[in-house]
């Protein structure tokens, strides 16, 4: 009898401990979608057949009426939002409130390459960002467009080599290796040659980075229904190695000191030169109320895990958002023939060279660029963490420091309220400003306020000229195994991706 009772006291421990959470959202009068046992609202997701961004959007449409839905990430409370002003108060107005992105389920205890720009939180995130800005200066840009214009080269000249009846390729394999060849110049000083080499090493690590196994998710799971006994649990550890010894080998080549190659690992290396980062806290105050100061230094962990962000964060979302393009400009051949008439205008005021001013001038390309990324943006939601209670202005509604605050970014982008017929592929509606004021606050493919994305202006330049390239000799059609409608891949995580690749047709160009 004894163990009887002792096992039914267990199970119901069990079950409180499950459920402990499940009144939030009811006890605010918040609308949610009724949690299961220990997963909450995210059963989908740890049986990978939607990802954060399907869920976000099925949430979004499924209470049309609502400014917040409330969802429960296993027992974790969380607030998906759809009032653009809540957004502009999240991410700008109020960011003081909501500065930790919130990906790390422990606050003390952080994998070494998640100690980086995008996953870090609070002080670590502050220091880092003031010390790394400087990376992304036009002048920092400029120097660094003569590497990107070598990668372009190889793209269109080896890499594509479509005989005159065409080429069938993965788009989003072939943009991909472009990026990974682009980041291993602009990023490492280093020739991965990914675009020549099927097996480069680099593409293989920027591939596994991506690579969502189950094991990782059962990680994830256990860490977010037990943070404090997962709390050492490693999803990263199968690349961790890999990128450590790259950033070790790299830095003894150059001496421990930053080289004339003016790349990121030099900018690391002049970090670590000028000693300490130095700030004021936004995390810890004086008994006086005042920021304390707080320091970091640059060590090789900490080097690697930028390292680590800029590789993975600037392969995966470029060469998603350039393969769509290149999809849509292939299902509308009159925008992509509008496209290249521009292209060649341009390009033939500077020789018919590619070139940094040139890429600037390719207004109407850019349009296309952003209307791809309306469509299917990589980042399909945006996420950040209460920091402290908070009570959003003109409402009742007051949540507490832990709850995670998701953005959908994908919803917002395809809702006709803000966007005329979002099913469209119309880049001329990026041609002027749009007139729903409230737009600007829901167009978020780079994220807004100071956690927008810090590498926007090179990923921009980066993505628009491999694209000038491959359309100055290239045209793109749909393949007999193309999908207009390409399916998401449901495990897909923070960057969203297709299943089976963006085949498209490469037929050169008559002119």
């Amino acid at each position: 009898m004894f163990t009887i009772a002792l096992a039914l006291v267990v199970l119901c421990a069990l079950y409180w401990y499950g459920t402990r959470t499940f009144k939030y959202w009811e006890n605010k009068g918040i609308k949610h979608d009724k949690p299961v046992p220990f997963f909450g609202n995210s059963m989908p997701l740890y049986l990978m057949k939607k990802s954060v961004t399907q869920m976000c959007t099925e949430l979004y449409w499924k209470y049309p009426n609502e400014k917040v839905v409330g969802n429960y990430g296993a027992s974790n409370p969380e607030l998906i939002v759809r009032n653009p002003d809540f957004v502009k108060r999240i991410l700008i107005t109020d960011f003081a409130h909501f500065y930790p992105r919130g990906l790390n389920t422990h606050k003390t205890v952080v994998e070494p390459l998640l100690r980086n720009l995008f996953f870090a939180d609070g002080d670590l995130w502050k220091l880092l960002r003031q010390r790394l800005s400087p990376a992304f200066t036009s002048g920092k840009l400029k120097a660094m467009f003569p590497l990107i214009v070598e990668r372009a080269e190889r793209l269109v000249d080896n890499a594509i080599n479509a005989p005159p009846a065409g080429r069938v390729l993965d788009s989003r394999e072939l943009m991909a290796r472009y990026t990974t060849d682009f980041i291993g110049a602009c990023g490492f000083g280093l020739d991965a040659n990914s675009l020549n080499t099927e097996e480069s090493a680099f593409r293989r690590l920027g591939a596994k980075i991506f690579q969502t196994r189950v094991l990782d998710i059962f990680i994830q799971m256990s860490k977010e229904m037990f943070p404090e006994i997962c709390k050492h649990l490693k999803v990263l550890g199968k690349v961790e190695k890999d990128v450590i010894s790259l950033v070790q080998s790299i830095v003894k080549e150059r001496n421990y000191e930053p080289s004339d190659r003016n790349d990121f690992i030099d900018l690391l290396l002049e970090c670590r030169r000028k000693g300490k980062m130095v700030g004021e806290s936004i995390e810890k105050r004086k008994t006086d109320g005042s920021p304390q100061e707080v320091s970091l230094d640059m060590d090789d962990f900490l080097m690697a895990a930028q390292v680590f962000v800029f590789f993975a964060a600037g392969f995966e979302t470029s060469s998603s958002a350039t393969s769509f393009t290149l999809h849509q400009l292939a299902y509308h051949p009159e925008v992509q023939k509008e496209v290249q008439e521009e292209i060649d205008s341009v390009l033939s005021k500077y020789n018919n060279k590619l070139c940094y001013d040139a890429v600037n001038e390719l207004n109407y390309l850019h349009c296309v660029f952003k209307e791809a990324l309306r469509m299917f943006p990589s980042l399909g939601f945006l996420i950040r963490k209460c920091a402290s209670r908070y009570t959003f202005p003109g409402s009742d509604l007051t949540i507490d420091e832990g709850v995670a605050v998701l953005i959908p970014v994908q919803a917002f982008h395809m809702d006709p309220q803000f966007f005329d017929d979002p099913e469209m592929f119309k880049p001329e509606r990026f041609l002027c400003d749009f007139i729903n004021p409230m737009t600007k606050n829901v167009y978020l493919p780079f994220g807004s306020g100071p956690r927008a994305c810090v590498g926007e202006r090179l990923g921009l330049m980066q993505s628009l000229a491999g694209l000038a390239a491959v359309l100055s000799r290239y045209s793109v059609e749909p393949a007999p195994q193309s999908l207009h409608h390409p399916r998401i891949d449901p495990s897909s995580n923070i960057v969203q991706s297709v299943v089976g690749g963006l085949p498209l047709l490469f037929r050169p160009r008559v002119t």
